[in-house]
């Protein structure tokens, strides 16, 4: 610990839940002495630095939280990857400006062209806006439900899937639902509808979702409610999925030559 930090200080800011000040304190102390900051300005640029602090460990949780890949964000979308869809729409979306008006996204496209990566990233970027944010692939989520209809949870656990800003549905309308599940999914569609705001990801397009439910009623209900409120981000092209993979070369050190020099 550095000599301009007194053990008294240390313990006040202990006391006080601010001991993550501690390891920049020296070096605020120093820039302050060198520039003759006023007391107040060093006061509010440490406590500018705990501010800051606290803000991102907030993001940081409420991404946990919300089960996002924390490798998924839009800054790391790779430009060079030949994959198609509008950038516009993408910039448009990336306001975020759908979440306030809670309306809707269906990001389309065959298997592995980065669906779920700029899904993720749309909430890793409502996170960060301190939205609440739940990630879920359908077919675990229909999962989900079914074992809390068998312990006598499931009303508790709809709320919990209608009360959050921003739901992202991964791999939608891959599978035949039975007739309880598609009365959950009728349900949380219809509770959504206007109230927050839902991604989907498929590679079938809301034409074909409807072969997927049991109840041909519900079905329309539900779709039409969904996407007369929804963009649509169609991706096409090579597969993203093949550029996140580990290669040889980056796995490997790579080997010192071998000289050819002559002894």
């Amino acid at each position: 610990m550095s000599d301009l930090i007194g053990p008294e200080l240390v313990a006040v800011l202990r006391r006080l839940k601010l001991s993550l000040i501690l390891p920049t304190l020296p070096d605020r102390l120093a820039l302050a002495r060198q520039h003759k900051l006023p007391y107040q300005d060093l006061l509010l640029t440490v406590l500018a630095d705990e501010v800051s602090r606290r803000d991102s460990n907030a993001v940081a949780v409420r991404a946990a939280k919300a089960r996002l890949d924390p490798a998924m964000r839009l800054e790391r979308w790779d430009d060079t990857a030949r994959v198609t869809f509008d950038r516009a729409l993408l910039q448009e979306l990336a306001s975020l400006r759908f979440l306030d008006q809670h309306e809707h996204v269906a990001i389309i496209g065959p298997v592995g062209v980065g669906k779920t990566f700029l899904a993720h990233a749309l909430g890793h970027l409502a996170c960060a806006r301190g939205a609440t944010v739940l990630a879920i692939r359908t077919d675990r989520l229909l999962k989900t439900l079914r074992h809390a209809r068998l312990d006598h949870t499931v009303e508790a656990e709809m709320r919990r899937l209608i009360a959050v800003d921003l739901l992202v549905l991964d791999d939608f309308g891959l599978d035949a639902m039975d007739p309880t599940e598609s009365r959950d999914v009728y349900e949380l569609f219809l509770e959504r509808h206007r109230a927050g705001s839902i991604i989907v990801t498929s590679n079938r397009g809301p034409d074909e979702w409807l072969a997927t439910f049991a109840d041909p009623m519900r079905a329309q209900s539900a779709i039409d409610r969904f996407t007369s409120n929804a963009y649509d981000l169609v991706l096409d092209g090579e597969s993203y999925r093949q550029r996140l993979k580990p290669s040889r070369d980056r796995a490997q050190p790579t080997e010192e030559p071998r000289s050819t020099k002559k002894k």
